[in-house]
């Protein structure tokens, strides 16, 4: 039996995405390429590993089994690739970093720090909601991670860098805007534009709500920050986001901060990475960046100012 580690990897993206089309794209190939490597493998094994059902592909028995070993010589390759960059150093290489899409607010100087002191690492950005960055790390397609709240699994290790918090926002004729202070109760009457399900802000206003013995008024459903605000500006309902997010919004009066009981949220930001893996050269570069500029460097001041000012915007006018 001669298994290639490239046909393994070629597997991997199949059974991870149960599609040959969506695999083939995130590797580059056509799906031929894909099929044929997929086929040989099978013709290698002696055993189907995928099985359709409609427009369905599952996994067979074998193909589970497969994909358990294809994920760990998947993690494997990437902690020798990450051995192999502390050789050579930062001249070149690749970091992977999977994001909240709320960290991509304040990313882009971090990156440009990154690239200026090491101009040969080239950076691989992913953003999706807190349960799909986790599991592009748990499944070595990223380096690092940064997320609003801190990973409940044994694999990942968090460390705080920076101040969060959220505030809740409304367009500024709606009745609450120049409200002096509005209760939770008050704010659970209203009706509240959510993040999807799997996103840290909303399992963070839940959990908020009820702590203190209540429920919230789901509006629309939308899956970023952008839509959030579109939405509380055209009067869909109430909004609660990461004060990092509105600063042109409230510059440009139109957004307001509503005055809650209880608000903002003090939420956090974590860099996160598998327990279990070496990082690379340039991650750890990325680490130091991240650590320097924190809570109690420039980033963590400019975090701290932004939500004083947000405060005096909210502030009703003499």
């Amino acid at each position: 039996m001669h298994i290639t580690l490239r046909q393994l990897r070629i597997f991997e993206a199949v059974a991870r995405h149960r599609s040959m089309s969506r695999a083939a794209a995130e590797l580059h190939l056509t799906q031929p390429a894909v099929s044929m490597q997929v086929k040989q493998l099978e013709d290698q094994i002696g055993l189907p590993l995928l099985q359709r059902a409609g427009r369905r592909m599952h996994l067979t028995e074998t193909g589970l089994e497969l994909r358990a070993y294809a994920e760990r010589f998947s993690s494997m390759a990437v902690e020798m690739r990450a051995a192999m960059d502390q050789f050579r150093g930062l001249h070149r290489g690749v970091l992977r970093l999977a994001v909240v899409s709320t960290a991509t607010y304040f990313l882009p100087p971090l990156i440009s720090s990154l690239n200026e002191r090491h101009p040969g690492v080239h950076i691989s950005l992913e953003v999706g909601n807190r349960d799909a960055v986790f599991a592009s790390l748990i499944e070595s397609r990223a380096h690092l991670a940064i997320t609003g709240r801190p990973p409940d699994s044994d694999e990942l290790v968090a460390q705080h860098f920076m101040d969060n918090p959220l505030v809740v926002i409304c367009a500024p004729t709606h009745a609450l805007a120049k409200a002096k202070s509005v209760s939770l109760q008050r704010l659970s009457q209203e009706t509240l534009v959510v993040r999807e399900p799997g996103s840290g802000t909303r399992a963070t206003i839940e959990h908020h709500f009820k702590e203190h013995g209540l429920s919230y008024k789901p509006g629309c459903e939308l899956n970023t920050n952008e839509a959030i605000k579109q939405a509380v500006r055209a009067g869909l309902g109430i909004g609660v986001v990461s004060a990092q997010t509105i600063e042109l919004e409230l510059g440009a009066k139109c957004l307001s901060v509503v005055r809650v009981e209880g608000f903002p949220i003090r939420r956090r930001w974590y860099l996160v990475r598998r327990k279990d893996q070496r990082l690379s050269a340039a991650a750890s570069a990325f680490r130091e960046i991240l650590l320097e500029q924190g809570p109690h460097g420039r980033m963590g001041a400019s975090s701290r100012k932004a939500v004083s000012s947000k405060r005096r915007a909210a502030a009703p006018a003499n």
